[in-house]
């Protein structure tokens, strides 16, 4: 690996910055981080691994893969092979969990197999002991599923920095939730990440990417766009919109 650069250090500090804001990892967490071969999940455990050994809190990392049924087998046994070299060299232990989607009888939607894969790496904490599972949601992110809710599930949600589950049993977390994506892109590059191609056979029509479009295109009006919907998160006015409907 190539020594930090100047961008992975600011994105290390905004990581750093995202722990203390929201308590993200404490003294003795054993973190399971899902990883998917892309830019974000790599920076993210490359990054994690990094602030371990200055870090003031104690903590002990295991990077997970899930792998599809209906992704080539070529393509998988690349892609395994390639993270496998990258965790080993990182000394982060490494495993893979396999899912079946393509033979179920729902349809392969984005949040059936988005689900499918939480599930997986849910399972496999429990299952090996690991009470915090790490995922590589940028900012980015968070501000387009803000956005998807809004237009087609009709509620204000996003994702949260950390919100805990099954009563606290497992604590999902998002360090990378003030880092925007074109850092991560610059620093895989730097870097030199084994960073796999995108495989989705849905991607061309997500409404993800239809609201990234979306977005590129406002903050040629307004370049700091990203900032405004980022922020309205934390400012909300209820006097504005706590609507009661008339009995």
């Amino acid at each position: 690996m190539r020594p930090l650069s100047k961008v992975g250090r600011h994105i290390s500090k905004k990581i750093g910055i995202a722990i203390h804001d929201y308590r993200l990892i404490r003294d003795g967490d054993r973190i399971l981080i899902g990883v998917s071969g892309g830019k974000d999940s790599l920076t993210l455990a490359y990054l994690l691994n990094e602030i371990k050994k200055w870090a003031p809190v104690d903590y002990s990392l295991l990077a997970v893969n899930v792998e599809d049924d209906y992704t080539p087998k070529q393509q998988k046994e690349t892609n395994r092979r390639r993270l496998k070299e990258f965790f080993e060299e990182l000394k982060i232990p490494f495993r893979v969990e396999k899912i079946r989607i393509a033979d179920t009888k729902r349809d392969r939607s984005c949040f059936w197999c988005s689900w499918n894969r939480r599930k997986a790496l849910f399972l496999a904490a429990d299952r090996l002991g690991f009470n915090r599972i790490a995922l590589a949601h940028t900012k980015d992110d968070i501000i387009e599923t803000l956005m998807l809710n809004m237009l087609y599930h009709g509620e204000f949600s996003a994702m949260n920095p950390l919100q805990k589950l099954f009563k606290g049993k497992i604590v999902i977390i998002r360090p990378l939730c003030y880092v925007e994506e074109n850092l991560t892109r610059r620093f895989a590059r730097e870097q030199r990440f084994p960073v796999q191609a995108y495989t989705c056979p849905r991607a061309e029509i997500s409404k993800r990417r239809m609201v990234k479009r979306f977005i590129r295109s406002a903050r040629r009006e307004c370049s700091y766009v990203k900032d405004n919907i980022f922020r309205s998160m934390f400012r909300v006015k209820r006097a504005y919109i706590d609507i009661k409907r008339g009995k």
